[in-house]
């Protein structure tokens, strides 16, 4: 029995003492410590890719680095469970998807009371009917109600401008009711305007030819004959 141990033993050295064998051994080494290296690289960069705070990736290539090479597979392992499941990266355009379909929502025009959804050409809710928009008078086109001024245009819906005509009737109003508050017509004046109306008129020719006519008769009449 001890002669079978030995010849084994004797056997197994020389596999071991062999040149290939031994040749074997050190590229395994090696390829073993280049992966472990490689893991700690990966672990670092992909740390990097998943947190912004930049201590975090050190970390993670230490720890694969302490685990030496015979115990890194368990340890890259246990880095997989704990690194965060989301990129930097995947994260924006999460957001950036999230805050597109938000503003899509929003731009959704619904209306303020029933919350139906209306189309930004409606002047009132067909629903409810409540006012959405106005119109702008100077331009004709559809503003908000909280617009202060047309974007087109330009119209300040806030002040208030008085027509140009009826600026320039009220000073001549007010002249002419000056000028015939001071202008009062005396008593002969309203006589004589009123003489001189037509049938006023013609009614005075008609007397004034009777009274000349009784004035050209004689002053007796001549006796009768006999």
């Amino acid at each position: 029995m001890d002669q079978v141990l030995q010849q084994i033993g004797k056997a197994f050295g020389d596999v071991i003492n062999n040149q290939y064998v031994q040749l074997a051994g050190q590229g395994i080494a090696i390829y073993f410590v280049v992966l472990w290296l490689a893991a700690a690289y990966w672990a670092f960069r992909d740390m990097q890719l998943r947190a912004e705070n930049p201590l975090v990736p050190y970390l993670a290539a230490s720890f694969v680095i302490l685990s030496t090479p015979l115990l890194f597979p368990a340890a890259v392992f246990v880095y997989r469970i704990v690194r965060p499941q989301e990129k930097i990266g995947e994260v924006y355009e999460r957001n950036l998807a999230e805050e597109a379909l938000l503003a899509e929502v929003e731009a959704v025009k619904s209306c303020p009371t029933c919350a139906r959804r209306v189309h930004d050409d409606w002047i009132i809710c067909p629903t409810c009917r409540t006012r959405l928009n106005r119109v702008c008078p100077n331009c004709s086109r559809l503003v908000g109600l909280d617009w202060s001024l047309c974007a087109w245009c330009g119209k300040d819906f806030e002040r208030r401008e008085a027509p140009a005509a009826g600026l320039t009737q009220i000073p001549a109003a007010r002249e002419a009711a000056g000028a015939g508050l001071g202008q009062i017509p005396s008593p002969r004046e309203a006589v004589t305007a009123a003489h001189d109306t037509p049938p006023v008129r013609a009614s005075l020719r008609a007397a004034s030819s009777r009274s000349t006519r009784s004035t050209a008769r004689p002053s007796t009449d001549p006796l009768p004959e006999r």
